[in-house]
């Protein structure tokens, strides 16, 4: 009888694990994908289905509300269930939804697929993880993440430009339903590969799945929380008056009943969304911080930018795309120098990349005032690859150090609240700079210039918080090392 603390070299490898890998890529591609690709499908979504400014937000802010919140739950499906068996059910999911939103006949069928779509999305990605730990052991299992973190760079750099060129082929009006239907055919293939090459579960080994297992009441209040945050934010032009920020209230309320409610569940030794204990590691609890302040910030680079360059300057979808193009590059290409070279720097390179980032932002600000018009596609492109590199000094060593002191037990559930926070970071923050643009945009009569300037500047002060506390983590990291010498 093997037992199951066995070590890693009594583990018998699959032979079928790197043509399983590529299933797994494939699909953890395709749901990333989604998240870069819509943007630039933003002004042909409104030409071709009247969708206001509030549902161009929810396109985008709803799919990563909706992909954070089912991310830990999902996962603990995944681990008691069978993570082949979820998977599956979250690609069906995935690609139903996708025809869904491609075959929308207007913007609340579309919101309301896109939110399937991300819940799928979350369903599908912590099963990609945990099959990579499950298929892989020692220097293999390092190569394959190694893989997977290279996925999402290429994803987050050609979303912007496919999703152009999809919407030349289709035309203005509805190129945009061919971003969504172009995952049908994919994620058709990748269900058939799924069902050959996954590995199953021994059934002695399913554990019985209660609701309790995975904190559904956790999950309603936070949802609940940030809906009611984001809601007066997303609806800021569609609702009139003052009435609609009273909704911070009860949004105050849910998080704080969530927090007691994670609390209760701990003390009882019950299941939680959040592991609050997790948040006693100084480093954990700093990289979370920075994490979703970032993701707040950065995401909305894609999203104000398109917008301005195809509603306010008349680029094309394609151009679009191609203006986006150096951010998403740069990123891709230092992201995986930032993880090879973090455990010399520390926090300080995420540091560094966060002042990158910011010193891109403004530069695009700046590059657009100083040359206004079409040329600002060439004027913020410097901007933009600087922001890239910084970026990839951020995401991938802030997850490394945020993980660092993690027990290894805990691992999945913390990068699990980690993922979470970084996609709610992502809706919250394109809430917010979406309502301060399109508001922009109504007191200046339609000028994007000045839109596009106020939202990026808004989106550049949240980097900045990050930047704040990662340069005071790492002061106060390296006063304790001088601390320590001087004592020794």
């Amino acid at each position: 009888m093997t037992s199951r603390s066995a070590p890693a070299e009594d583990h018998e490898p699959d032979p079928r694990r790197w043509t399983a890998l590529t299933v797994c890529l494939a699909v953890g591609f395709m749901t990333l994908l989604d998240v870069s690709i819509v943007n630039v499908a933003l002004p042909s979504i409104e030409k071709g289905i009247g969708a206001s400014s509030a549902d161009l937000s929810w396109v985008v802010s709803g799919y990563a509300l909706a992909f954070g919140l089912f991310l830990v739950p999902a996962g603990r499906i995944g681990d008691a269930r069978g993570r082949k068996t979820t998977f599956i059910v979250g690609l069906i999911l995935f690609v139903l939804a996708s025809a869904a939103c491609g075959l929308a006949t207007g913007p609340l069928t579309l919101v309301i697929a896109r939110l399937v779509q991300g819940l799928a999305g979350g369903i599908l990605s912590p099963q990609v993880s945990g099959l990579i730990q499950q298929l892989f052991r020692g220097a293999e299992r390092a190569k394959a993440f190694g893989l997977f973190a290279a996925t999402i760079g290429i994803s987050t750099a050609v979303g912007p430009l496919l999703g152009g060129v999809l919407i030349e082929l289709g035309g203005v009006e509805h190129g945009w339903r061919y971003v969504f239907m172009v995952n049908v055919p994919i994620g058709a293939v990748a269900l058939v590969a799924a069902v050959k090459l996954l590995p199953s579960r021994d059934a002695g080994t399913l554990q019985p799945l209660r609701a309790s297992s995975f904190d559904p009441v956790g999950v309603v209040l936070l949802g609940l929380g940030v809906l009611a945050v984001m809601l007066p934010l997303v609806q800021e032009q569609q609702w009139q008056g003052s009435a609609k920020w009273l909704l911070f209230i009860p949004a105050a309320l849910l998080l704080a009943a969530f927090v007691l409610w994670e609390r209760r569940q701990g003390a009882r030794g019950h299941q939680q969304l959040v592991d609050l204990s997790l948040f006693s590691m100084r480093s954990y609890t700093l990289g979370c911080v920075i994490g979703t302040v970032y993701f707040a910030g950065f995401t909305t680079i894609f999203f104000v930018y398109t917008l301005y360059v195809q509603q306010g300057l008349g680029y094309s979808a394609l151009q679009a795309g191609l203006a986006v193009m150096p951010f998403a590059i740069g990123s891709a290409v230092s992201a995986r120098v930032g993880g090879s070279i973090v455990g010399r720097f520390g926090r300080s390179l995420v540091a560094v990349g966060l002042a990158m980032v910011l010193v891109g932002m403004i530069g695009a600000v700046v590059a657009s005032v100083i040359v206004p018009g079409s040329g600002v596609g060439w004027a913020a492109a410097v901007p933009l690859l600087i922001a890239g590199v910084g970026s990839g000094f951020v995401i991938s060593p802030n997850v490394t150090l945020t993980l660092d002191d993690v027990p290894v037990k805990r691992a999945g559930i913390a990068g699990g609240v980690l993922q979470t926070g970084q996609r709610i970071g992502s809706a919250a923050g394109i809430a917010l700079v979406g309502a301060v643009f399109f508001a922009q945009i109504a007191d200046s009569r339609g000028d994007f210039a000045p839109a596009f300037q106020l939202g990026l500047s808004v989106a550049a002060a949240l980097v900045g918080v990050g930047l704040l506390i990662a340069v005071v983590d790492a002061v106060t990291a390296r006063s304790g090392q001088t601390t320590e010498s001087v004592a020794a």
